[in-house]
């Protein structure tokens, strides 16, 4: 049976019996592995591991119920080691960097920030910005809708306008977003948006970014925003 890593905890952490549950069908009793002034929140690893909903959840609520007594340093979703054996030894081993890790992060919180388009709004805002595209669409809108290679070049030049803007945004975002944390790194990859970014935050810290995103919104109104949090801060642990 392989072992499934939670996080790891500054301190020993006494036994923690059946009142924690972690992932699997049915959840897995919670353990601690002590080892020195460090201990690892683990459980036994389910035979096949898979990103379903429930045990993304049960993998955050044992990192924050183990996080309201202690600092905790989160590992991600699918972190698993050969044996407890394993884990005690690599605690051992990078006991100093754990502990640097720690220090860093502790009462600290991870808030993910997405941005995406407005499409109609943002094909505004492009056609202000660029005359020859506004200006083909007129001519294609005067001449019926235009031919239909005029259809293909305008939707391609468009198409690449938008993508500019894009970049343009993602760094806009980055500029306007990036002051009111500690630190800041690219987030989780998904489909859909133009930028995804992770930003270090007190735990109490939060207020800042809200208005900064907030006040970039209404600034820029083709920019729709999306702010999860706070969370253990994943982006931010080191490998």
């Amino acid at each position: 049976m392989t072992t499934y890593v939670y996080g790891i905890a500054r301190g020993e952490v006494p036994d923690l019996g059946d009142r924690l549950l972690g992932i699997g069908d049915p959840p897995l009793p919670v353990r601690a592995l002590n080892e020195g002034e460090l201990a690892a929140i683990v459980s036994d690893c389910p035979p096949e591991l898979k990103p379903r909903r429930r045990d993304l959840l049960a993998h955050q609520h044992v990192l924050t119920e183990v996080s309201d007594s202690r600092a905790v340093l989160p590992m991600r979703f699918g972190s698993v080691s050969s044996s407890d054996d394993d884990v005690r030894s690599v605690l051992a081993e990078h006991a100093d960097r754990y502990q640097d890790q720690l220090n860093r992060l502790t009462d600290r919180v991870e808030y993910n920030v997405k941005a995406v388009h407005d499409e109609d709004s943002v094909l505004h805002q492009v056609l202000a910005e660029e005359p020859e595209l506004r200006m083909m669409a007129e001519a294609n809108r005067a001449a019926g809708g235009g031919t239909y290679e005029d259809r293909v070049r305008f939707g391609e030049l468009m198409a690449g306008a938008v993508r500019a803007r894009e970049v343009r945004d993602a760094k806009l975002v980055e500029e306007a977003l990036a002051p009111t944390a500690e630190d800041v790194r690219p987030g989780p990859e998904s489909g859909g948006w133009f930028v995804s970014l992770s930003l270090l935050l007190g735990k109490d810290a939060a207020d800042p970014l809200l208005s900064a995103a907030a006040e970039l919104e209404r600034a820029h109104p083709w920019l729709k925003l999306r702010i999860n949090g706070p969370l253990p801060p994943y982006s931010f642990v080191e490998s």
